[in-house]
């Protein structure tokens, strides 16, 4: 059966899916579980994906990129993750956080820190939450201040991608005072107060390049996770680490409003991450049920399994759709963060909830290491996480209605 389908996506990015496919299917799917089971990081895999120019490749074409749009880069996005998440995710952070350079940093930035990344001699990371903070972003600790014509920066951030391999990351800092202690509660990330106010929260943290060989900057990796175990995230440490005044990203204090925009894109692209999961754990439980005998006939003419599979197939096709019209609407900037926050929230929540009935249609076989269905069950869990927990996309789906 064919789940994701071209019907749906825009003609100008069928080219790209196509080739995302192809890619998938040489050199993603007949390496999954060998990677999963390793936990190693797929190096080879990253560099057949940087030959094609299927990774980084959002970058503008003005740094060396092929200036994919968000409708392109969801259409990679569900076909890598159907093969396998853990790669995908590698494949996908080798450039994490790069757009808050190519969209608010300087040319020079740019030419120095973007294009060895879109030409993949570099890799990037993105730093955002710590051990204590993750989807508070107004509530972040690790600190920067000026001393001289130098940044020093002190503190921890916590699951990393990119943390050890990255050449250099996009760091979240605090830069300002902030008197306010309540959360981001319900309120909508357009609605806090303007960044002038000496009290204001959101206008506290600012965006910075960190080259991770600084020193002052120590990075482990975190170990032995559950799911997605070809991709690597770690804990760093900054310990007076000191990069130039011209390391900032834009202005001071801006950082909050530059990572709302961020998500809004980063959270359809997220709901691709859903979309493609909840594909594989569809076709496992379809070839399974239609194979598998009991009882003299197969699992799939029972009316009860028919059923299941079909509240699969609602649960997809629902997120589906509701994923490609956020990615209209987030790309004109019509609502965006509403309709990211929905579709992250259904397209990953499908995910788990598909996944878990096909484990259950697999029956004492879902538990088997070597099952296709029990790595996707596992990477199923991840995405409703990360990007903002879905708690969190749920206060902002109910802040944010139009």
């Amino acid at each position: 059966m064919e789940l994701l389908d071209d019907s749906i996506v825009p003609e100008h990015a069928r080219d790209v899916k196509h080739e995302a496919r192809e890619f998938a299917r040489e050199h993603i799917e007949p390496n999954a579980q060998e990677y999963f089971q390793s936990g190693e990081y797929p190096e080879e895999i990253l560099a057949a994906g940087q030959d094609a120019n299927l990774v980084a490749q959002d970058i503008p074409e003005e740094w060396g990129g092929r200036g994919l749009d968000l409708a392109q880069l969801l259409a990679l996005t569900e076909e890598f993750y159907r093969a396998d998440a853990g790669i995908a995710l590698t494949l996908q952070l080798a450039s994490f956080g790069c757009e808050i350079t190519y969209e608010y940093g300087s040319d020079e930035q740019c030419e120095e820190y973007i294009r060895p990344v879109a030409e993949g001699e570099q890799r990037s990371g993105l730093a955002v939450s710590e051990p204590e903070t993750g989807s508070d972003l107004a509530g972040m600790q690790t600190r920067a201040e000026k001393d001289g014509d130098e940044w020093v920066i002190n503190g921890e951030k916590y699951w990393i991608g990119n943390g050890v391999e990255a050449d250099w990351i996009t760091l979240y800092a605090r830069t300002g005072d902030v008197r306010k202690t309540s959360g981001l509660s319900s309120q909508s990330e357009s609605e806090t107060d303007s960044d002038d106010d000496e009290d204001n929260r959101y206008g506290n943290h600012s965006m910075f390049i960190v080259p991770t060989d600084t020193e002052g900057y120590e990075a482990e990796h975190i170990p032995e996770k559950m799911a997605m175990r070809a991709s690597k995230q770690a804990h760093i440490e900054f310990d007076d680490c000191r990069i130039p005044e011209e390391n900032l990203i834009g202005q001071e204090g801006a950082g909050f409003w530059m990572l709302a925009d961020f998500f809004n894109h980063g959270r359809v692209a997220v709901a691709g991450h859903g979309l493609g999961i909840a594909a594989a754990a569809i076709e496992e439980a379809w070839e399974f049920t239609h194979d598998r005998e009991e009882f003299g006939r197969t699992i799939s003419d029972f009316q009860a399994v028919q059923h299941g599979l079909a509240d699969m197939l609602l649960e997809f096709e629902s997120a589906r759709t509701l994923t490609w019209r956020a990615q209209e609407n987030v790309q004109s900037d019509d609502d965006a963060g509403y309709w990211a926050a929905m579709a992250k929230t259904k397209a990953t929540e499908a995910a788990v909830d598909v996944s878990e009935q096909a484990m259950q249609f697999h029956g004492g076989r879902s538990i088997l290491d070597e099952r296709r269905i029990a790595r996707v069950f596992r990477d199923a869990r991840i995405p409703v996480i990360y990007e903002g927990a879905n708690e969190i996309q749920r206060n902002l789906i109910y802040g944010q209605a139009p």
